[in-house]
């Protein structure tokens, strides 16, 4: 896919070795957070970055490619070691200091953590990376991760008993064990709305759809009405 956005033999060639050392990282993630997410995050950036030319397709590859290099999840809340493993990582390519900084920053701030943080960084590149990472969290692979992650877990499909708290603040989201039908009100839900820019805010529509309609699915079984 880089090939029709006309990068250079080097910048390929970064693009390719990063795309070995994330996946050779990633082997034994969990399967939401794993190398095949990665990918389509990928995927989806550079679908977003042809509707978007001011953006560095570079910064953008680079930034899909490591934002989940460590989820902090899986490193008992530590949200420095991805940034760090991708500020080494970079520094042994010798990436241009400047690249290097914005790609860092994104894989900083990428992530949704609840509760409306505020992040004093902003970029045309990280927001296409934001909007790549939040299209994977809906529709049909949104809800293959979503129970996925929940069954990694051992977290209860459903209790009518436990409501949804959509606005929980960011420890309280860090911290949630509810049941995994919770998530969709919690994240999911709310993620069409958050979408900055156009390309993405027209897939999410059609995913939001398809999480609606499984929902009603979903409810109308556990009542055993279909």
């Amino acid at each position: 896919m880089t090939e029709s956005l006309k990068l250079n033999k080097s910048d390929l060639l970064l693009i390719e070795k990063t795309s070995a050392y994330v996946k050779k990282t990633l082997e034994e993630a969990e399967g939401g957070h794993d190398w095949f997410h990665t990918l389509r995050v990928y995927k989806n950036a550079l679908n977003i970055a042809k509707g978007e030319t001011e953006a560095d397709v570079v910064v953008v590859s680079l930034g899909a490619l490591l934002h989940d290099i460590a989820d902090s999840k899986f490193y008992k809340g530590d949200e420095q070691i991805g940034p760090k493993m991708a500020r080494e990582f970079l520094q042994s390519q010798n990436v241009a200091f400047s690249r290097l900084e914005a790609v860092v920053k994104i894989v900083a701030n990428v992530s949704y953590r609840g509760g409306n943080p505020k992040s004093d960084y902003s970029s045309i590149e990280l927001k296409i990376v934001q909007d790549a990472d939040r299209l994977d969290a809906i529709g049909a692979i949104g809800i293959a991760r979503t129970f996925n992650y929940g069954g990694f877990k051992n977290r209860k499909l459903y209790n009518p008993a436990i409501p949804p708290k959509p606005d929980m603040t960011a420890e309280e989201y860090k911290k949630s064990e509810a049941p995994t039908i919770n998530h969709f009100y919690e994240k999911l839900l709310l993620l069409k709305d958050k979408m900055h820019t156009e390309t993405a805010r027209q897939i999410a529509q059609v995913r939001h759809q398809f999480m609606l309609d499984f929902l009603e699915q979903f409810y109308a079984e556990w009542e055993g009405k279909k």
